[in-house]
């Protein structure tokens, strides 16, 4: 008796998978098929029969809708934070121009290859698999084909626009723009020109990056052929309800304005630490509890290192309520003109030697990614050159944090920025008043412009004597702080 209803359930279950097999996905979500019904270009198109088609998974939201419902721009732009949903208005809106392009060829792009394969094309597998669209994928041309309508599109990378030539696209759709140079864009405009395509159309994603190409095509302009939907913060529901006010405490300012709120911002036009104020200023002084780090530029004149300890503050497991802090003491400066490593080795160990008191002094080390290079004149590295002299002096217990390569300088100055004081009003950093050289750098140093004066996101190192300590102070904080995001997003249409 129960092996046949068993058998039963059995035989329930494969008939419902099999007419679940024979559904096909609707050709267009209902609200996009309203706005085509407007278009003379799409008369043609024709979906599933209602009694075969299933509905799109995808939860629109507000901005996306109206980013997608645009079918007559040439050229549509989606602007908007983090967490307002760009990756995925990406994603489908290369769906859906697939789609009404039946049979041609579109280019997803990315600024470099990593973003491509970790981010663009990962996010394009997974609404792959939510909304079971059929395809086969050629990792090695990296190519896509729908086996609905033949329809293909190319992964591709915007590092070398000359490789851009050639293809006639009708669509194409990239990602992270503000990250892309103009030459690609200019290049991929010409590729734009499919005889056969019924919507020839490009369309990009990004977050704003201040005053640049961008801005300049999408907003300055005013063209009739480029349009921008800007999305705006909390409009996404699937994210935590505190998920904006979280950020608060991991980022500066202006930079918090630009990632998090998604505004347009100079954020490269003046000071670079434009955070700095003199509360960041204190006679802080040597505590035996914690361990010294030292924070190295490798310039030859001047040779430059700051002296500092961190001082982190945990929380108790029944003080959930109580953020935990971490800060930087910065206690002294070294700056050596016309010098190397071995004297400012020395100078280190001459400052702080005293603190030695019959124990082993912690110390960890950080700094410039030039340090790992051997020269013509030694077959040392710097930093194997300082843990060998650490080694022999013996009152200190050694660790290396040094880069293997050098942050982004925009990502570091964010950094220290975020340190000095966050938008929630947090300091982290405190620098005692005869390190009188980086002090001056956190109140001089500034962005470079170009000849034309536009932002190059480069400091500007026309001062031979400013920059060195301020990056010294950049490569700790970049190790130990960074930039990240305290939680990720909840699951669904979030990116």
């Amino acid at each position: 008796m129960i092996r046949d209803v068993i058998r039963r359930l059995e035989r329930l279950e494969a008939r419902k998978r099999n007419r679940l097999a024979e559904k096909t996905l609707r050709l267009f979500p209902e609200w996009l098929e309203v706005e085509l019904r407007k278009q003379e270009w799409a008369a043609g198109l024709r979906g599933a029969s209602r009694e075969t088609e299933v509905e799109w998974q995808y939860q629109a939201l507000p901005a996306q809708r109206e980013f997608h419902a645009d079918l007559s721009t040439r050229f549509k732009g989606y602007s908007g934070p983090i967490g307002s949903g760009k990756s995925f208005a990406l994603v489908y809106e290369a769906l859906f121009l697939s789609r009404m392009n039946p049979k041609l060829l579109g280019l997803v792009g990315a600024p470099t290859y990593r973003m491509l394969e970790d981010s663009t094309r990962r996010t394009f597998q997974e609404v792959l698999a939510t909304e079971g669209i059929a395809h086969t994928f050629n990792k090695q041309e990296n190519r896509l084909r729908f086996s609905e309508n033949g329809s293909e599109l190319i992964f591709r990378t915007m590092e070398n626009p000359d490789r851009l030539r050639g293809a006639n696209l009708a669509w194409f759709a990239l990602d992270e723009l503000t990250y892309t140079r103009e030459e690609a864009w200019t290049r991929i405009l010409g590729r734009l020109r499919h005889p056969e395509a019924r919507r020839l159309c490009g369309c990009a994603v990004w977050t704003p990056k201040g005053y640049d190409w961008v801005h300049q095509r999408f907003v300055e302009q005013q063209s009739s052929e480029y349009r921008l939907v800007r999305a705006t913060p909390r409009e996404n529901t699937h994210l935590p309800s505190d998920f904006y006010d979280h950020l608060k405490d991991a980022y500066a300012e202006r930079f918090y304005r630009q990632e998090v709120l998604g505004e347009y911002l100079d954020v490269f036009g003046g000071n670079a630490f434009y955070a700095f104020t003199e509360e960041n200023v204190d006679e802080v002084e040597y505590d035996s509890g914690l361990g010294l780090c030292w924070a190295l530029d490798f310039n030859v004149d001047p040779m430059c290192s700051l002296i500092c300890q961190i001082e982190e503050s945990k929380r108790r497991p029944w003080e959930a309520s109580v953020p935990s802090r971490k800060s930087l003491r910065v206690l002294d400066e070294i700056v050596l003109n016309d010098s190397n490593t071995q004297a400012a080795v020395n100078e280190f160990i001459h400052r702080t030697s005293a603190l030695h008191r019959g124990r082993l002094i912690p110390l960890t080390i950080y700094g410039d990614a030039s340090g790992n290079s051997r020269s013509t004149k030694s077959l040392r590295t710097d930093y194997q050159v300082i843990e060998e002299m650490f080694k022999q002096d013996g009152r200190y217990t050694v660790s290396m944090r040094q880069n293997t390569a050098n942050p982004v300088v925009r990502d570091r100055v964010n950094t220290v920025n975020n340190m000095l004081r966050s938008v929630s009003g947090t300091t982290n950093m405190f620098i005692h008043p005869k390190c009188k050289e980086l002090l001056k750098d956190l109140r001089q140093v500034r962005w470079r412009r170009d000849v034309s004066g536009n932002p190059t996101g480069d400091l500007d190192k026309s001062d031979p004597q400013r920059t060195h300590l301020s990056d010294a102070l950049s490569y700790l904080a970049a190790q130990e702080w960074g930039l990240q995001p305290s939680y990720g997003l909840k699951p669904g249409f979030a990116r």
